[in-house]
């Protein structure tokens, strides 16, 4: 019987013959620190022009500087070497594209389950969160001045970042 996972084993098989990070220590190469959106059409590394082992990537729904996410950014500024921090939200993104509750009916109607106790985070005012993001990592009292920070919009339709905040 074929398990779910056999064809993403045996790249991982050919990705592990090939490997070259082993001993390294984890810390953010670049000194840079990505939050961005879980959409498979972002390659955060790729798209500033770094590799693995450069920089703390760190995806979610909208691409949000959520509570676990700014946890996240903690360690790294004071721990792994980072001393900047991008935001980068993106174009045509699904948790911009509807209102918190559209959002939670289609869940629901897709998955058969009333969704309507999730909180989902939509996005009603996407450079306005960008702003937002920006100022709540900044202000962060383990953050500060550690780092810079900055908030830009991803087109997924040219691949150019525009810089919000």
């Amino acid at each position: 019987m074929e398990n779910a996972f056999d064809d993403l084993l045996a790249h991982n098989r050919d990705f592990a013959a090939n490997f070259d990070l082993q001993g390294f220590d984890g810390v953010a190469k670049s000194g840079v620190a990505m939050v961005t959106c879980m959409d498979s059409r972002i390659d955060p590394l790729g798209m500033i022009g770094l590799v693995p082992g450069d920089a703390k990537i760190l995806r979610n729904p909208g691409g949000r500087a959520t509570e676990r996410t700014l946890v996240a950014l903690v360690l790294g500024v004071n721990l792994l070497n980072v001393d900047r921090v991008l935001l980068v939200q993106h174009t045509r993104c699904a948790m911009a594209s509807k209102s918190e509750r559209a959002l939670l009916v289609d869940i629901s109607e897709a998955s058969g389950t009333d969704a309507s106790w999730l909180d989902l985070g939509a996005i009603e005012h996407q450079r306005l969160s960008i702003i937002e993001d920006v100022h709540r990592v900044r202000s962060h009292p383990l953050i500060g001045d550690r780092a810079r920070v900055g908030g830009f919009l991803y087109d997924v339709d040219t691949g150019l970042l525009e810089q919000v905040a």
